[in-house]
């Protein structure tokens, strides 16, 4: 299949997300009811509510990205250069703007294909649906709806790792141990995201872990296809003002 998938036909993409709030107590009163519900199935029966509010940041009714980073292979002489550019920002509305208009011009044509790592159960709906939420239109290649299988356009890491195997998660760091790729996880980590945003108010390290993500998945690809890995001289970051 990966070989109707030339790795210059494909944006690869992730994502860092927050809760909308930093503290629990900053949550409205009708959101705090309608977390309490949707808590139930995974928080303890005693424990505190701002105890795993941190968890918020994985829904897209309570969270919201900060970041979107993608990255893709361009010819460039002799040897291939991988591009990568990132939209962060506190203001979400902004940013997904920015993203949406890039990935229209992006999948002008037909053999344009997104991939993520866990992309779509998470990457992928996730910033479709808070598109809806800023009344924003979805890009086709997101919007899958009516859709034939055949007709989607999307790719995704763990999926292709699965092999038809739907009994477990794989992480994108174990990928990367196993198949001696350097981790993305060398600074933070998912967990740590939220923290970093609101408590550090370091945006600019995010974007520097999201970029590592998205290298590490372009990487994937690359062992999936049998090719050499990229250098770190073939990557070329394009500026971002990551400012909160």
């Amino acid at each position: 299949m990966l070989e109707n998938h030339p790795k210059d036909s494909i944006l690869f993409l992730d994502i860092e997300t927050v809760p909308q709030y930093q503290n629990w107590t900053d949550v409205p009163e009708n959101f705090q009811r309608l977390w309490k519900k949707k808590a139930t199935s995974f928080k303890d029966t005693d424990e505190a509510e701002d105890n795993h509010y941190g968890k918020a940041g994985i829904y897209a009714e309570f969270g919201k990205i900060i970041c979107i980073t993608v990255g893709m292979f361009l010819s460039k002489e002799e040897k291939a250069v991988f591009r990568m550019k990132s939209y962060a920002s506190s203001d979400e509305k902004k940013l997904l703007i920015e993203f949406a208009t890039m990935l229209r011009k992006f999948s002008g044509e037909s053999n344009k294909t997104l991939c993520a790592h866990n992309g779509k159960d998470f990457d992928f709906p996730y910033i479709a649906r808070r598109l809806l939420i800023h009344g924003l239109k979805i890009p086709a290649m997101l919007d899958n709806a009516g859709k034939k299988p055949w007709e989607i356009k999307l790719l995704d890491t763990m999926e292709l790792w699965k092999f038809g195997d739907y009994k477990h998660f794989t992480s994108l760091d174990l990928l990367t141990q196993l198949f001696k790729i350097p981790t993305p996880k060398d600074d933070i980590d998912g967990s740590q995201v939220a923290k970093v945003f609101y408590e550090d108010d370091d945006l600019a390290r995010i974007v520097s872990y999201c970029e590592k993500d998205v290298v590490a998945i372009a990487q994937l690809f690359l062992r999936w296809k049998a090719e050499p890995l990229i250098d770190d001289d073939q990557i070329v970051v394009v500026d971002t003002d990551a400012k909160n």
